[in-house]
Parts: C-alpha cells; sequence; structure tokens
C-alpha cells in the first residue's frame, strides 16, 4: 500500500494491542534510469489470480483473494464509522464501541469472541481510525469459517451491556492516559488539533475523558444504528481459501442483514485557512524536545496524492532524504528528524517531526524554515526523484508478502480508492511526477501561513511559542538503475552447507517474490564486554555500516535507496547480527555491498560521532518513557552475572567515552569467530556460496564460538522507579526461568499462550473482570541459558496492590489446580498459529535459520516446541507452574508517577 499509510497504521487506535504484545558510482554502478521503477513494479503487481468482487443484495462488498502460501487466512471487515463520523460531544464513541465488541454479543459472553479465535490458534483484534473501523482476524485455514462467525457476530451482533460498558470505560480511560505517557502520542494530537481545528479531524481517534465518561449504552446502540449498514462496509478475505466456498460462507454471514438507514458518503473537508504559522509549546518533564510542524492537504483520492508521497519520501523518507542529510548528517541539530503524507478520507496532513536537545531548537527551526522557504523553487535531481518512486512502489509492491498485508492493501483501495485495480491508477500517478510538479505541490501547500507547529519541551528549558513563531517568520517569508534479469533460486530444498573455517550457509529458497531476505550471524554480541564497555556492542552494530574502505555513509544510504534495498546490524545479549533484504535482480550489488562493509568497515571518526549521538539520545528517549525505563532496569534488578545483567544500550556517561578505537576492537573480537549465514527467497545458489566463503576467508574466523554463562539471579525482591509527570504505573511480576535448551521451554511457552492474549487467564482476569488496566499480558524471554518469565500490566497508580494480588492469584491458581483441558488445547493451538503468522516474511525465516544454527540449537526448534507442547497435559503444566510461578520466588519492578 503507499507509504503513507503504513504512517497512518501506527496512528490507529487497537483494542485488542493491550492484549499483546529502524552512492558514489562504483565500478559496475549503472544510473538509475527514469521508467525503470514503472515498468517492474507495473508488471509486478498484477501477477497471480486476480481476486473476486461481489455486491450481495444488500449492499455489502466481499473481496476474495486465494492464496495458498501458508496454512492461513486473514479476514478484515471494514466499516465506514470512525472518528470523523462523530460529533463533538461523541468524541470516542467510535472506540469505545469497538472495545465493546469483545465484551459480548447477542450469541457470545465477554471475551469468549476471542476465545474462539485463539482456542484454534488464530489472532483478533480490531481498530479504529478517523475514517472506518476495522475487525480482523488471521486464522488457520481450515478454521477460517470460525473467524468469519466471530467477524460478523461482533460487528453485527454487539450486546453493550451497561455493566461491561461501566467496566470497559475504565479500560479506555487507562489507554488515554497511556496515551498522554507517550511523547509521539502527544505531539500528534497537538498537531492536528491545530491543523484541523473545527473538523472532527482535530480531536483524537480515543476522544477526551469526559466525553468517554458521558457516553452510555444507549448512545452506543444509537451509533451502531446509524453507521453499521450493510451498504458501508467492505469485508475481505485472503488466503488459503477456495473463492466460490469463500463466497457462499460470506452470503451466510451477512445476506440477512438489512440496511435502515442511509449513510451519507463523506465529503472531503474544505483545506483550511489557518493564518499561521501556529505554535503551541506543552512544557513537560520531558529529557528531550519533541517537535511537529503540519502542513494541511487534501485527502485520499486526490490526484496530488503519489506526488505529495514523493515530496515526503525525498524531504525526510529515509537516511537519504534532504532533512535527515542537512540537519543531522551534515548540521547535527536533531537525533532524528522524519516527514510523512498523512492522508486521511477528508483530508490530510504534510507531518515533519523531530527529536533534538533543547539548546539546538532556534538553530534547528531557522536551518527548517530555509530549507522549506527553498522549496518551491528548489532542483529535485532526477536521481532523487526516481529513488523516491522505486521506494514508494517498493513498500507497496512488498505488502504482498504476508496474507495480513495482502488483505490490508486490497481492503484500503477497494474502500477508499474505489477499486482494488486502483493500485495500478496510483502507481501511474506517481509515474508522472516530475520536478515541476514537485515545485508546484511544495509551492500550494508548504508555506509558512499554513504551518502549525507543536514542541513537548522540557521544563525549565525557556522554549517560547513567540520566539518559535519569530524565528519562522523571519527567515521564511511568504512570498536509476537498469532493469535486469531477477536470478531463478538455485535449489527448490533447504540446503545447510558447512564451509572449511566452521562457518555455515543456509538456504531457504522461495520463488513467491522476487526479493532476497539475508541474515548473517555470530555468537558474541553483549558476551564479549566488559562491564565498563556495557553499550559498546550496540554502538558497533550502529557504526558497521556507516561507511566501509570504498563507500562512505551518504554513499551507501544513496546505494540501498536506489536500489529499495535495506541493510542493518544489530547487537543482542549473546549475538551479533547483519540483515539485508533486497530485489533479487540486485544480488550482485548488494553482496558486494555488504563484503566491503563486514570486511573493510572505517569506523570513521565523523560517524562515530553521529552513531555516539543517535544511542545517546535513544537512551534520553527510553528515560522518558515509561516501558522504555522499565525495560532498562528489568536485567540489572533479575540478573547478577554477564551479559544477563548488563544493560544493552549502555549509560549516556559510559557511551559518550567510546571512540573508533573501542568499536575496532569489538569488531576484531566479534568477526573472528564463525558465522551463519541464511537466505530465504530467490537468489542464485553458487553466488551466494561463492560469497559466503569469500566473506570467511576475508574475516578468517580463529576463535570458537561464544557460549553464554548460566544465568545468575540476584536477591533482589522488588525495586520502585520514579517517573514523574505521568498517568500510569507499570508493574511486572518477573519469575526466574532456565534457558531455551532446557526442556521444560515448550511448557514454559504453553504456559505462556495461556497467559496473554485477549482470551488469556491475566486479560479476562486482571482486566475484563476487575478493570485494572488497559495493558495486561505475559511474556517469556530466554535466551540459550537463562530467562525470565513476565506478568505485565499498565494500570493506575490508585490499583497497583490490587494488580499486583491479582497476578499472585493467578500464579497461585496455576499450582493448585489443572488448567482445564480446553484452555490447555487453546493455548497449543495459539503457539502454532503464532508461529506461522511470525513467519511469512522472508527476513524473518532467515534471521530464525541463522539465529538458532549460531546458538548451536537445531532450526526447527520452534516446530519442535510445538510440536512437543501438543503431548503436554494440564497436570504437567501444573507441575511446571509450582516449579517456576512461585511467588516466593517472584522479583516486583513498578515505575510509578
Amino acid at each position: 500500500m503507499p507509504k503513507f499509510l503504513l504512517f497512518l497504521g501506527a496512528l490507529m487506535v487497537i483494542a485488542g494491542c493491550g492484549a499483546h504484545q529502524t552512492p558514489k558510482p562504483q565500478a559496475g554502478d549503472a544510473p538509475l534510469r527514469p521508467g525503470a521503477v514503472e515498468e517492474y513494479f507495473c508488471a509486478s503487481t498484477d501477477a497471480g489470480e486476480r481476486p473476486m468482487l461481489r455486491i450481495l443484495p444488500n449492499g455489502l462488498r466481499v473481496l476474495i483473494k486465494q492464496d495458498n502460501r501458508f496454512p492461513l487466512v486473514a479476514i478484515r471487515l471494514y466499516v465506514h464509522a470512525g472518528s470523523s463520523y462523530e460529533d463533538p460531544a461523541q468524541a470516542g464513541i467510535s472506540h469505545l464501541l469497538e472495545h465493546m465488541v469483545f465484551k459480548g454479543t447477542t450469541r457470545r459472553g465477554p471475551g469468549e469472541s476471542a476465545e474462539d479465535i485463539e482456542a484454534v490458534g488464530g489472532q483478533v483484534n480490531a481498530a479504529t481510525s478517523y475514517d472506518y473501523t476495522v475487525f480482523h482476524t488471521e486464522i488457520p485455514s481450515d478454521q477460517w469459517t470460525t473467524g468469519l462467525d466471530v467477524i460478523t457476530d461482533m460487528a453485527f451482533n454487539a450486546a453493550i451491556s451497561p455493566k461491561e460498558l461501566a467496566s470497559e470505560r475504565k479500560v479506555v480511560l487507562s489507554e488515554l492516559e497511556r496515551g498522554e505517557d507517550d511523547p509521539g502520542s502527544r505531539l500528534f494530537k497537538t498537531t492536528t488539533g491545530m491543523a484541523w481545528k473545527g473538523t472532527p479531524y482535530a480531536w483524537p481517534v480515543i476522544g477526551y475523558r469526559n466525553t468517554v465518561e458521558s457516553l452510555s449504552s444507549k448512545d452506543i446502540i444509537r451509533y451502531i444504528d446509524r453507521l453499521y449498514q450493510p451498504q458501508s462496509m467492505l469485508l475481505v478475505i485472503a488466503g488459503d481459501v477456495d473463492p466460490a466456498h469463500a463466497l457462499e460462507e460470506a452470503r451466510k454471514a451477512c445476506d440477512s442483514l438489512d440496511n435502515d438507514q442511509v449513510v451519507d458518503p463523506a465529503e472531503p473537508f474544505a483545506l483550511p485557512q489557518l493564518d499561521g504559522p501556529l505554535v503551541q509549546v506543552v512544557p513537560g518533564k520531558w529529557n528531550k524536545v519533541y517537535l511537529a510542524a503540519g502542513f494541511p492537504i487534501p485527502g485520499i483520492g486526490s490526484a496530488e496524492l503519489p506526488g505529495l508521497e514523493a515530496l515526503a519520501q525525498i524531504l525526510g523518507g529515509d537516511e537519504t532524504s534532504r532533512l535527515y542529510r542537512t540537519l543531522k548528517y551534515e548540521r547535527k541539530l536533531v537525533d532524528d528528524v522524519s516527514v510523512y503524507a498523512m492522508t486521511l478520507q477528508r483530508g490530510g496532513l504534510l507531518y515533519v517531526r523531530a527529536v533534538l536537545d533543547a539548546d539546538k531548537v532556534d538553530d534547528f527551526m531557522v536551518a527548517l524554515s530555509r530549507e522549506l522557504s527553498g522549496l518551491a523553487n528548489a532542483q529535485f535531481t532526477d536521481e532523487e526523484i526516481n529513488r523516491a518512486k522505486l521506494n514508494l512502489s517498493d513498500s507497496l509492491f512488498l505488502s504482498k508478502e504476508t496474507l495480513e498485508g495482502v488483505a490490508s492493501k486490497l481492503g484500503y483501495f477497494q474502500m477508499f480508492e474505489g477499486g482494488y485495480d486502483k493500485e495500478q491508477a496510483y502507481l501511474f500517478g506517481l509515474s508522472t511526477v516530475d520536478a515541476g510538479e514537485l515545485r508546484r505541490l511544495a509551492g500550494a501547500y508548504v508555506k509558512p501561513s499554513q504551518m502549525t507547529l507543536a514542541v513537548l519541551a522540557p521544563e525549565h528549558s525557556n522554549i517560547e511559542a513567540d520566539g518559535l513563531g519569530a524565528a519562522v517568520a523571519s527567515t521564511w517569508p511568504e512570498s536509476k538503475q537498469s532493469p535486469r534479469t531477477v536470478p531463478q533460486a538455485g535449489t527448490a530444498s533447504t540446503e545447510e552447507i558447512d564451509l572449511a573455517d566452521g562457518s555455515k550457509v543456509i538456504l531457504l529458497p522461495d520463488a513467491t517474490l522476487p526479493y532476497t531476505g539475508l541474515s548473517i550471524f555470530w555468537t558474541g554480541g553483549d558476551g564479549l564486554l566488559a562491564s565498563s564497555q556495557q553499550g559498546l556492542a550496540e554502538l558497533a552494530s550502529r557504526a558497521l555500516t556507516r561507511g566501509s574502505k570504498g563507500r562512505a555513509a551518504t554513499e551507501i544510504e544513496d546505494f540501498l535507496s536506489d536500489r529499495a534495498a535495506s541493510l542493518s546490524a544489530s547487537a543482542g545479549r549473546e549475538t551479533f547480527r547483519v540483515s539485508a533484504k533486497y530485489p533479487s535482480r540486485f544480488s550482485d550489488d548488494m553482496l558486494g555491498l555488504m563484503q566491503d562493509i563486514l570486511v573493510q568497515p572505517t569506523f570513521d571518526q565523523e560517524e562515530v560521532e553521529i552513531a555516539r549521538s543517535d544511542q545517546v539520545a535513544a537512551i534520553r528517549r527510553s528515560l522518558d518513557r515509561p516501558w522504555g525505563l522499565a525495560s532498562r532496569s528489568i536485567f540489572p534488578f533479575l540478573f547478577n552475572n554477564a551479559p544477563y545483567s548488563y544493560v544493552h544500550d549502555g549509560f549516556e556517561e559510559l557511551v559518550s567515552q567510546f571512540g573508533p578505537g573501542d568499536i575496532q576492537g569489538f569488531w576484531s573480537r566479534q568477526r573472528s569467530r564463525p558465522f551463519v549465514l541464511a537466505a530465504c527467497g530467490q537468489f542464485d545458489k553458487d553466488r551466494l556460496l561463492a560469497f559466503a566463503r569469500g566473506l570467511e576467508k576475508a574475516l578468517a574466523p580463529k576463535e570458537p564460538p561464544y557460549r553464554a554463562p548460566t544465568a545468575d539471579y540476584t536477591s533482589n525482591r522488588q525495586r520502585k522507579i520514579s517517573l514523574p509527570d505521568r498517568n500510569q504505573a507499570h508493574v511486572l511480576a518477573l519469575f526466574p526461568v532456565p534457558g531455551k535448551d532446557s526442556g521444560d521451554t515448550a511448557g514454559l511457552e504453553l504456559l505462556r499462550a495461556a497467559l496473554a492474549g485477549q482470551s488469556g487467564l491475566l486479560f479476562r482476569d486482571l482486566r475484563d473482570r476487575y478493570g485494572l488496566g488497559y495493558s495486561v499480558t505475559a511474556f517469556l524471554w530466554q535466551t540459550t541459558r537463562g530467562g525470565f518469565m513476565a506478568f505485565y500490566i499498565g494500570t493506575t497508580p490508585d490499583k497497583v496492590d490490587q494488580s499486583v494480588e491479582g497476578f499472585r492469584n493467578t500464579a497461585a491458581m496455576l499450582g493448585e489446580k489443572p488448567l482445564d483441558a480446553e484452555e490447555v488445547s487453546r493455548a497449543k493451538n495459539i503457539l502454532a498459529g503464532e508461529y506461522y503468522m511470525d513467519h511469512q516474511s522472508l527476513l524473518s525465516r532467515s534471521r530464525e535459520a541463522a539465529a538458532l544454527t549460531a546458538q548451536g540449537l537445531s532450526r526447527q526448534t520452534s516446530q519442535k516446541l510445538i510440536e512437543q507442547a501438543k503431548t503436554l497435559t494440564p497436570e504437567q503444566l501444573r507441575t511446571l507452574a509450582q516449579k517456576y510461578l512461585d511467588w516466593s520466588n517472584v522479583r516486583l519492578l513498578q515505575v510509578l508517577p
């Protein structure tokens, strides 16, 4: 789907999320040829059978796409009912309804909708945006009709019990407060409130405390009666289904529904005339400045959308963008800066956001204003225009990698663009964008009189609205690559190949998409560090891809963007990895680049300073977020020994001292161990093997694989951390468990599955029954030789003690009596369903294979755990709960306002 939808997805308010869980030409480089992007992607996007579209007699549209790659089906039911359909007194009613559908229907009791889906290994959720609500599930294909039944039951038969509403209202208010604690959410709400004042886009999707508190069950029922009409709905079914059978089942589920009111189509809002710049500064207990500038733009359906998307991509879409290069890389004014074209059905916003230090705000505002003021007369090069087109097209094409992505893309184009085939119209519009069109769009929409500026500023920073507005006014007066043949997969089956010096290559062919996901894992990471070096492995991963002997950092960024490719490095507690994903036709280019970076990284002083600054900024941001502070604190609180006890990204005072020599020393130790390379997708087997052998020869591994020690746990029992000026408390109950190589891991995973999820024990008890918090879950963290099970809740400060008692009671119950057979069956199905859902992408599969093999585990470890879990009995789970979920051994970690 168009890239703006990725940003829009982050703005949607999701009911069930509380339950779960970043060139200099070389020999052989050809220039990016204008038109190559359009030829490739327009040819590619029609691959496969066309979807089936049918309109039922009641006007409900059914869109079916058969896709047999995975034994899964994705179902999405869209309704034209979001916050833009509300009046001010009902702000938040769409989102509150989305919560209430999980609290019972005329056929199912509270929580039973999620239970029915999760019992067969599926996942179900719902989300509310400005212009629509969507109910969605991903479910094993042999049970997909259960998913259809649950989704339609939730949408058409919600019970809206006053008693359940009183309980769920508390959960929504807790969610609202949680959003106030998040800088990104608060920043966006402030920006849209100024830009679209006087329209429903001005208020947050979740609403306000006073409106949510005033809504009654009768209000919600009237809202359903007004908007939940079949004529305003779209049902999308994508996956391993027979289209004719799917259509028949859709008719059974939906054909009897009648329209009893007419829903008028949403009309676009008139573009606001702001008389800006409008500036709002919100002081608070922040460590950083969070800043956003917004410019109203037209909504979905506008012929200008492809051009606005391209303009946003060129300005701030990635590390090759103009603002990133100028404001971060060259002038070092920001930690991060990005630009999005957020386009909704009735209007949109060109959204510039940045994170920076308070003492750089004045210089940043002058620099940003100068950059934006020159766009109407800017010289946009063919290279940057074609790069933007390639990356926008690539994001649309890659949505097909997963079934959820297929269903989401089809649903968007059908629901809002007037037909699933409008994808081609978008791509054609993108192909026609040129420098003149970009200048025209910038002149029309990016101007100071249409600018809103929202700033979250640290207290006592002396950042004032008048000063920022004056800075804008004084500075800004208004006045290719040629196509190549895609190599075919070199083999039809998985292969594991040993190299000469202990390294391995794993080949996982998949001809579905002309892409390659490639991962290289080493053992080591934090395990190679002394205590005084905490954060160094993370810094090395940030610096590694920022320059080689053959290319500077900016040249690498251009090289990747010109090929719609990604390259990243990441350090873990006992591993280090480098991953890449790219169109397979660029394999030679990408393997050459990776060879340069891994063998001859430069760790240039200036680039190290940038990476170090980014890491320090990330540390400060984590200290601004309650969950970030909690997650940093878990490991030194729980573990005695390295590497488990380390704070992975380190401490500011340590990281600030690391230089190129420190990073080079770490990389020399890391690269001296054998690696495991795994490739998934379309690739040339012989070329990959030649690359791997050449890499092993160049790196010359001499050290054995790193093997982490057995985890040693502290005697700490409780820690309370204060984070002032926040609304929510975050509580973790931590239980030490053995590592992945333990025979108990399958049972621990099964216990986690029984506890987590919307139908899980914790969610049903602490959230549904007692309304203690919005976000409630359990998770299991393991390395090879240590780990922990965690119960987590985000709640209000007055409910912390009650939440802890709820955790205690749940742990006691699990040890006192066996779970019933139905509960255990649900957990087993969840494990199997999660595995397929989490391993659809090429990169996820290559990472899993490389990581497990590098750590000395079987590539089939996950599948074996699922099979082992299937054999476990309720009594065996009770024994495991007694062994590990012992409250006398619990560690309590709390972050309190």
